[in-house]
């Protein structure tokens, strides 16, 4: 393969790796900015969420009271006021298993934004780390490629100097038995003294 071609091959191999990580280094970025976006907008309903959730516990236990005080006062809407007494006691324990559970999840979504946040970050240092390294690849693959190229252009050129010489000096021994034993005139003296210079 041509030496020109071999250097196209490579740069063209290393401009893709190159690409590649570049393109993978924003879609990390990206992704990073997403997740900090939507830690933002998650974190005030969570800290919105914990007073008020935390506030219906004891609402439910004043209105018990409340109901068994209306209960004395109001005897003849007595059935009512048991039935109505009784479904917030049978109510009681789900309105606080479900306000436990939404404490719980915005707890777990809380902290799966900042696990996925961490990632990003780990993500994307160690796409800053393979940039770096892919950079000095290719700066250690560019010094090679020259290294190569010099070595090659020398082991080239010294032969084709030897065979230089050697035609030159045919050339020279062929001329001398063709003109024969005459002495050459000062010009023809002259031009094969260039010749080998």
């Amino acid at each position: 393969m041509p030496e020109d071609i071999f250097r196209i091959v490579i740069a063209v191999a290393v401009l893709l790796a190159c690409i590649a990580f570049v393109v993978q280094a924003v879609l990390v970025l990206s992704l990073y900015r997403a997740m900090r976006k939507m830690q933002a907008k998650v974190e005030p309903l969570v800290d919105r969420a914990e007073p008020v959730i935390g506030k219906i516990g004891p609402v439910l236990d004043k209105i018990g009271p409340v109901v068994d005080q209306a209960k004395v006062t109001l005897s003849k809407a007595a059935p009512i006021l048991d039935t109505t007494h009784q479904i917030i006691l049978d109510t009681r324990p789900r309105v606080a298993a479900v306000a436990d559970e939404t404490v719980a999840v915005t707890r777990s979504v809380r902290v799966q934004v900042e696990r996925a946040g961490d990632l990003l970050e780990d993500a994307g240092g160690r796409a800053r780390e393979r940039l770096a390294q892919i950079d000095l690849t290719v700066a250690a693959t560019v010094e090679q490629v020259g290294e190569v190229s010099e070595a090659v252009k020398r082991a080239i050129q010294a032969p084709v100097r030897e065979t230089k010489g050697i035609a030159a000096g045919i050339s020279a021994a062929v001329s001398t038995l063709a003109r024969g034993s005459r002495r050459p005139s000062v010009d023809h003296a002259t031009q094969d003294e260039e010749m080998f210079i």
